[in-house]
């Protein structure tokens, strides 16, 4: 089944993203937020985004629909993508107001960054119909989407998100199962922890820190992951001859792993190097990013 009409609660970030997403696909988006007077800075925002998708807004603008409620939202749309706080009563509460006015075959997606679905359905009529869609900022740009149900989820809902990513353009993964922060973000908080860590001890600053991760992991995992790129690296024998000659040093690295806890001292000195290195001209530097993350995704394709 091809969606259509899609619908996108809450319109931060990564709300605008996915809308400026699917309007570049040319589906009906249905927009809400709880903030009265978004309309023009989400319009905004939205053009913004379009740009990095070589998509004028005047192209789509007819496809975007502001609602005013979740109720008529619900009401007009044969799919839902969830980005509200990361708090389980608001979550339950909105579902609820979604099931009573959606149909009883609309699929629910939240874009939750570590809830799992299985909590967030307990109180849900139809706990069958909501999956986690969890994107990797910006949704826009990026294509992994990571989609996790419960063990309540339904196969065809499974399969129907899937199939509706796919359409997007995104690389959908199913977590196989429900583990908080699922697994891009499992990742990327133990990564950043000795990234942390690093500039603590002022081993490096947080310019070089980037530098290191940029020129270096960040051109390798793009062509490549981390099994991937170690079967490479262990000669004839691949991922085994790797783990031969690597596997005792890397279960004395895995010991030396730094524990952060993050002082108001720590974050103090990390905001200010960032601060300092990069400046505050956050939309440049994104559009800089896009500009960078759309020639490599250019390569894949």
């Amino acid at each position: 089944m091809t969606i259509n009409k899609v619908g996108v609660i809450g319109l931060g970030v990564i709300g605008l993203s996915w809308s400026a997403l699917m309007l570049s696909k040319g589906l009906e988006v249905h927009v809400y937020d709880i903030r009265e007077d978004h309309e023009e800075g989400t319009k905004k925002s939205i053009e913004q985004m379009l740009k990095s998708l070589d998509i004028s807004f005047s192209e789509v603008s007819d496809y975007l629909v502001i609602e005013k409620t979740v109720e008529n939202l619900a009401e007009h749309v044969e799919f839902i993508q969830e980005n509200g706080p990361e708090n389980l009563v608001f979550k339950k509460e909105l579902y609820a107001t979604i099931e009573k006015y959606g149909s009883n075959d609309l699929i629910i997606a939240s874009s939750s960054s570590g809830i799992p679905a299985g909590k967030m359905n307990t109180e849900m009529t139809h706990p069958e119909r909501l999956i986690i869609g969890h994107p990797f900022n910006p949704p826009h740009m990026i294509p992994l989407v990571e989609v996790s149900p419960s063990e309540q989820t339904a196969q065809d809902v499974i399969l129907q998100t899937l199939a509706f990513y796919e359409q997007l353009g995104k690389s959908p993964v199913v977590i196989k199962k429900e583990i908080p922060g699922f697994v891009a973000n499992r990742l990327q908080t133990a990564i950043f922890q000795e990234c942390i860590a690093l500039v603590r001890d002022n081993v490096v600053d947080v310019k070089e820190l980037d530098t290191i991760i940029e020129k270096s992991l960040g051109i390798r995992w793009a062509s490549g992951g981390p099994f991937l790129s170690f079967h490479l690296g262990g000669g004839p024998q691949g991922f085994e001859g790797f783990l031969k000659h690597l596997g005792p040093a890397l279960n004395q690295g895995f010991k030396d792993i730094s524990q952060v806890e993050l002082t108001d001292e720590l974050q103090g000195k990390l905001i200010e190097q960032v601060k300092t290195e990069y400046g505050m001209d956050l939309v440049d530097l994104a559009e800089q990013r896009d500009l960078v993350q759309g020639k490599i995704i250019d390569i894949w394709d």
